[in-house]
């Protein structure tokens, strides 16, 4: 068994995947998962409003699940780290092993 982490991490975990929990934060991560994308593109490919995109993007930056690039007045977002990827692919595989 692994060690228990001590309480400010745990908290920390519990944050981080209560952000990554909502439908439209894990579609715009998905959105994201192997290429930097402008704002606009996110858009397009969810089909959702600017507005609703860039007040998630926000969120998911602040808890450090995506990283941004400013090029002139476009604005472009990729996952922050690999480990972002990761979390992903676990808790996909995780739900479609559970469903076979």
């Amino acid at each position: 068994m692994s060690q228990m982490p001590n309480d400010e991490t745990l908290h920390k975990m519990e944050a981080t995947l209560n952000v990554a929990s909502d439908f439209t934060r894990l579609k715009i991560l998905y959105c994201i998962d192997y290429e930097e994308r402008s704002v606009g593109e996110i858009v397009s490919a969810l089909g959702v409003s600017q507005s609703l995109v860039s007040h998630q993007l926000d969120v998911l930056k602040k808890a450090h699940l995506v990283s941004v690039r400013k090029e002139g007045r476009k604005v472009f977002y990729k996952l922050d780290d690999y480990h972002v990827n990761a979390l992903l692919s676990v808790v996909r595989d995780h739900v479609e092993e559970a469903d076979e």
